[in-house]
């Protein structure tokens, strides 16, 4: 005996759709004929038998052709009661939907900068002498011996000495060119990154320096050390590269059929495991503009504040990304429509118990459900189990069975 038909056998016959004439109508209605146990309505076969559960004998249940024809069936109460027949009245709400996936916290790109040398020389001190430290901006990173430098401060103080003396002269073409002296050897430390505090106090004191200390041009924490105390560097070498922390990226992949949810500006929130119960909060930044073709995904990329710290670069974080209701939309339960290759159904309860099947076009994915785009008008009701509906009661496999091609009717509902 075949109990339950398959439901994929009734969707082949909805979609290829099949043609009653009045020369195949006999035929029609012993195809029609099929067997239920009254214990059990659940228990559906297409020949006599005995029920597998109580042992009854089934008994014989033929289909009104009419029901049939005309699109929908009637169903008696007490069959509704035994299946648990559940319906809802449609009716537009805000389409919701949450993203979720998983994040990789990452610096901000525009928040990190390299200290490399201007000027050859030997490192005679080592202040900031380990990755992760925690740098001021301004804070000196290292002591640098360089003869050019010491060279380029007695030029400067040179030149300072001659374009004072200059001034108190009557020849003013003189006292010009002292100046323009001037200006070039200070704008020749400038070029060094000697800041203008570093010139400033050399202009005080009138005494060259041995060393010369490299800044910190930001503030953040070193997250690359490329020096040794004692060591040579020349002209360009990279040193340090510090990281400003106080803010970070976060990025995430995000699935295809997701992405109609994901826009710029959006909030999102994230969550780390070893702080269970705490949220952050950010916001979407940035949709890359293409898609990994193996895992089907967009990259998505948010910013976050971190003045504490809480978010490390390379923690993996839980991220939910909420959008914003831009529409509403009639959406129906998932379980309420029936997939038939590139067709939709849902069944249609007209009260009584009548129930038509009736082709829908769903649209997104949302929290509740699917869209529909069209096939379902606010205030009609539909089953929201119809797939089980339809395995349960045979006059409905009939009807989704004896559908014509044509189910379109129902598309200006």
């Amino acid at each position: 005996m075949k109990y339950l038909l398959p439901i994929l056998s009734l969707i082949v016959g909805f979609v290829g759709g099949v043609w009653i004439s009045g020369d195949t109508h006999t035929e029609q209605m012993q195809a029609l004929k099929t067997y239920i146990c009254p214990m059990h309505p659940t228990v559906v076969s297409d020949k006599p038998g005995s029920c597998p559960i109580c042992g009854m004998d089934l008994v014989q249940k033929e289909t009104d052709a009419s029901s049939v024809q005309d699109g929908s069936v009637q169903i008696d109460p007490v069959t509704i009661q035994n299946i648990g027949v559940k319906t809802m009245v449609v009716e537009k709400q805000p389409l919701k939907r949450t993203v979720r996936a998983v994040g990789r916290v990452d610096y901000d790109e525009t928040r990190i900068m390299d200290v490399n040398s201007k000027i050859a020389g030997w490192v005679e001190q080592l202040y900031v002498d380990y990755t992760g430290q925690w740098v001021e901006k301004g804070q000196p990173l290292l002591a640098l011996y360089s003869p050019e430098l010491v060279a380029a401060q007695e030029e400067y103080l040179t030149a300072l000495d001659y374009a004072e003396r200059m001034r108190g002269g009557v020849d003013r073409d003189v006292a010009q060119s002292a100046d323009d002296l001037l200006v070039a050897a200070r704008q020749r430390l400038l070029y060094w990154d000697i800041s203008e505090g570093q010139i400033a106090e050399l202009e005080k004191t009138r005494q060259v320096g041995r060393t010369m200390p490299i800044l910190a041009p930001r503030s953040g924490i070193v997250t690359h050390k490329d020096v040794l105390e004692g060591a040579y560097i020349g002209s360009g070498q990279h040193l340090y590269r510090i990281a400003d922390l106080s803010v970070v990226w976060i990025y995430a992949d995000v699935y295809e059929y997701e992405m109609p949810w994901v826009s710029k500006g959006q909030r999102a929130e994230v969550s780390l495991s070893y702080l269970p119960g705490e949220q952050f909060e950010g916001k979407v930044d940035y949709i890359f503009p293409f898609m990994n073709e193996k895992t089907r995904t967009v990259q998505v990329r948010m910013v976050f504040d971190n003045a504490d710290g809480a978010l490390k670069p390379d923690m993996y974080a839980d991220v939910v990304i909420r959008p914003e209701v831009a529409r509403e939309g009639i959406v129906i339960p998932a379980q309420a429509v029936i997939h038939s290759g590139t067709r939709r159904v849902v069944v249609m309860a007209h009260g009584d118990g009548r129930f038509e099947p009736r082709e829908v076009h769903i649209g997104v994915e949302t929290e509740d459900g699917y869209e529909v785009l069209k096939g379902l008008n606010p205030g009609e009701q539909i089953v929201t189990s119809a797939q089980f509906l339809i395995d349960s009661e045979s006059n409905l496999k009939a009807a989704l069975a004896g559908m014509q091609g044509d189910v379109g009717g129902h598309g200006g509902h």
